[in-house]
């Protein structure tokens, strides 16, 4: 019976709030699409390992061994690390210097960082979206209280214009309130969650970075000279 009782109350609500209910909640749909997505793929595919995985090229990089630490290593090519890591390589593998390689990860590591950071900024957007459509419902529904005030007609219709009008304000309010609170609260926690993991790939890289600049240089300096 409660139940049956909420769903009419909102179903008032939802009427009386007029078209302004209907494009708040289009924009509620979009942002609650966007939370699931992001929630899916920045906590069920993605976790903070990225300095852990990097650990299996260590040994291979220190040796100069880099094809075998592409090859060895391709079944992490999910992993963004491996993505950092291969670009690296190559440019070291191909005799770049120390400027080189860090600018091919660097150029890597952007694109893994608009990756992560993909749709979020919409929430944010769709919740001043939401309050604004709210208030807009707010201002239309005032002035259609107020201009029944002003009109000749009997008090009985002036009482129900008022009273349509003061309820098309207050519903499209806190419609819009509701609608804009979740996309904000989980915009703050999903940028977190972007945040520790970008900062997470960007040490991993920063240690292959280093492995390959004091290790593998020295190879291939020594290479040169020989063949020299």
């Amino acid at each position: 019976m409660g139940t049956l009782q909420s769903v009419d109350a909102i179903s008032q609500a939802f009427s009386a709030g007029g078209i302004w209910m209907w494009a708040i909640l289009m924009a509620q749909i979009a942002s609650i699409a966007i939370i699931i997505e992001r929630v899916i793929h920045l906590y069920l595919f993605r976790s903070p390992v990225q300095r852990k995985i990097v650990q299996r090229f260590e040994k291979d990089i220190k040796s100069g061994n880099l094809k075998n630490a592409l090859s060895a290593h391709s079944k992490t090519g999910r992993n963004p690390i491996f993505n950092v890591v291969k670009a690296g390589a190559q440019a070291a593998d191909s005799l770049g210097g120390r400027e080189e390689v860090q600018a091919k990860m660097d150029e890597v590591l952007v694109h893994e960082a608009e990756k992560l950071d993909k749709r979020t900024g919409y929430l944010p957007m769709l919740g001043n979206v939401g309050t604004l459509l709210g208030l807009l419902g707010t201002i239309v529904g005032l002035i259609q209280a107020f201009s029944s005030v002003a009109t000749n007609t009997n008090p009985v219709e002036k009482a129900a214009v008022l009273t349509q009008g003061i309820s098309m304000a207050m519903n499209t309010t806190a419609y819009g309130l509701i609608m804009a609170i979740p996309a904000l609260v989980a915009y703050a926690i999903l940028q977190s969650r972007t945040r520790a993991l970008n900062e997470d790939l960007k040490q991993a890289a920063q240690r292959v970075a280093n492995w390959l600049s004091f290790n593998f240089s020295a190879i291939t300096k020594t290479t040169k000279k020989k063949s020299s």
